[in-house]
């Protein structure tokens, strides 16, 4: 169900909470935002409707009826790179780490206050979404960034690991080409939080270090132990990108 009209150029924003009152002050409160809203209204709609259509956001509840949250996210998931933004009532830092270590983009916890979910949404859609075109210009490759065989192409929004392709939801990306970047050198947990989940460091919140977490994984996956770009943890710190090996 569409509950704000479409326009051209628009983003398309579904949102998955069978909360008919949250879900019909959030269609109120982005009417005059620049995306056309969906709603789902339980999890098993919300990983159809994914399937049968390109969205562009996906606002997830955890608690769904028919399929939760995180059973809608895994799904997505095999079929889907769209960014995701968690909706939850729960407060442990678990259910937190469980949605990021499935796929989320981000989260928010219940209760929220709109302006807070529209400024994670706008962080996200920053990240993700392509950007007004510049004056026209003689075309140009996307030269991408390197360290040993990982490049990342920040115009397309692809990273690579030699010729395979990484699966990488759009947090994970930025962090690794923020990383990739200030390759050899520490980078702060406040900096990398700011410039790529778009928000500041918050007290407790360890979304960055499970960003990290899954990005270590991946890479592993694509190289095997050793051979993969290290992402060291520094105490106290935050976090630096060495060459594999190193």
């Amino acid at each position: 169900m569409a509950v704000a009209p479409a326009a051209a150029g628009q983003a398309t924003v579904l949102l998955a909470d069978d909360d008919a009152e949250l879900t019909q002050m959030l269609a109120e409160f982005f009417a005059g935002e620049p995306f056309e809203l969906h709603v789902a209204q339980d999890g098993a709609a919300a990983a159809e409707m994914v399937s049968r259509r390109r969205f562009d956001l996906l606002l997830l509840d955890v608690m769904l009826p028919r399929l939760s949250g995180f059973d809608v996210l895994r799904q997505v998931r095999r079929i889907s790179s769209i960014p995701v933004i968690m909706m939850t009532a729960r407060t442990t830092q678990e259910d937190r780490i469980e949605g990021l270590e499935s796929g989320a983009d981000d989260y928010v916890c219940k209760p929220f206050s709109p302006a807070e979910l529209l400024a994670r949404m706008r962080a996200v859609m920053r990240r993700t979404l392509p950007q007004p075109p510049a004056p026209p210009q003689p075309p140009q490759a996307d030269p991408g960034i390197a360290i040993g065989r990982l490049r990342i192409l920040p115009r397309s929004q692809r990273a690579y690991m030699g010729d395979e392709a990484l699966a990488l939801t759009s947090a994970e990306l930025r962090v690794l080409e923020i990383l990739v970047r200030h390759a050899g050198t520490p980078v702060t947990r406040e900096h990398l939080t700011e410039a790529a989940l778009g928000r500041q460091l918050e007290a407790y919140d360890r979304s960055l270090d499970t960003h990290v977490s899954n990005l270590r994984r991946k890479l592993r996956e694509c190289t095997g132990p050793g051979a993969a770009p290290e992402i060291r943890g520094l105490r106290n710190l935050g976090y630096m990108l060495l060459a594999g090996g190193a």
